[in-house]
């Protein structure tokens, strides 16, 4: 039990540094006119640059 903490807070560090580059990977995308292929309802859908919504700095 002594290691749940420690276990708990490195995955929610690696989490947040993958989701924040993540977003930085879309940002850069959408900044540079590249598409992007998300999942969507079981699909595979190409989204253009400008079908990319910004992301928003998080608070």
């Amino acid at each position: 039990m002594k290691q749940s903490k420690p276990r708990q807070l490195l995955s929610t560090k690696i989490n947040a540094g993958l989701k924040a580059a993540v977003a930085a990977a879309i940002e850069r995308h959408r900044k540079l006119g590249e598409s992007i292929a998300v999942w969507e309802d079981g699909k595979v859908v190409i989204l253009t640059a400008d079908r990319i919504p910004p992301i928003s700095p998080e608070k």
